[in-house]
């Protein structure tokens, strides 16, 4: 009976690889079509390399991807430091005044739509007169993610055992020492995943960057959707799978420190 119900049937198979295509049929197409020689995009005209040197030997998409990178691991790191704080806060904090309310305005980004995110950004720094640039991207990027770097930290504090920080008390160290020593170890994998985590989502972000970006500062996506505006070029194919294969290796690192996380936290729990 059971390994009846392990084997997958016919319908189950049919399903799974349905939604498979859906959701990377379209990738696969774009990543082949990035090898086409053609200066076509819907017409194949064999294997060729030729769009990626495009692509390299065109320097305003490298400043534009230089700026995405360079916003993308600055935010990050800030989201992280800000976002690790919070959870912390959120974690060992349980019975301080206001939590509901800070909790609250930390996830806000998590539901809150981005184009209301942004536009509320963009105000903000009208109001206050800001220069619209490299440093307001960043703000509104670690304002976007860093409530995912909390959810991953927080979820991760939650399962370590509070008795580790005490015992180390008891042997003479402070709070801050104790934290240091025994509880930060063991999540530093969930601070290294949520960091790739708000790098990704930086990385990727084409709303909120439209609202607070300005002149000579503008980012990957915001160039590629220009440049799609006036039509599709095979160039565009390259950019976005080189795009993809960043993406996918920063997730994969992410899932697999998230996975030394686990095994850790299990690790140091009372038996």
């Amino acid at each position: 009976m059971a390994a009846a119900a392990n084997k997958l049937s016919r319908f189950n198979v049919t399903a799974l690889a349905l939604g498979l295509a859906f959701l990377y049929l379209p990738i696969v197409i774009l990543i082949i079509y990035s090898f086409n020689a053609s200066r076509l995009v819907t017409v194949w005209g064999g294997w060729s390399l030729r769009w990626y040197t495009e692509f390299f030997n065109d320097s305003a998409m490298i400043d534009a991807a230089w700026m995405s990178l360079r916003v993308a691991a600055t935010s990050a790191t800030f989201a992280t430091l800000l976002g690790t704080l919070a959870a912390i806060a959120l974690s060992r904090g349980a019975g301080f005044r206001g939590r509901t309310l800070f909790s609250g305005m930390l996830y806000a980004p998590l539901v809150m739509p981005e184009v209301i995110t942004g536009l509320s950004l963009l105000l903000l720094f009208v109001a206050i007169n800001a220069e619209r640039g490299f440093w307001t991207v960043v703000i509104a990027h670690t304002t976007l993610t860093m409530c995912f770097v909390a959810v991953v930290v927080q979820a991760r504090l939650g399962a370590l055992d509070k008795s580790l920080e005490e015992v180390a008390m008891d042997l003479g160290c402070d709070p801050a020492r104790a934290f240091l020593a025994v509880t930060l170890p063991l999540i530093v994998p969930s601070v290294a995943a949520g960091w790739m985590l708000a790098f990704t989502l930086s990385l990727d972000d084409l709303v909120i960057a439209s609202f607070t970006t300005g002149p000579g500062s503008a980012t990957l996506p915001i160039r590629i959707y220009s440049e799609v505006r006036l039509g599709i070029k095979p160039e565009i194919n390259a950019i976005c799978t080189l795009v993809v294969a960043l993406i996918a290796v920063v997730i994969v690192v992410a899932s697999l420190a998230s996975k030394i996380s686990d095994a850790r936290g299990k690790s140091a729990a009372p038996l």
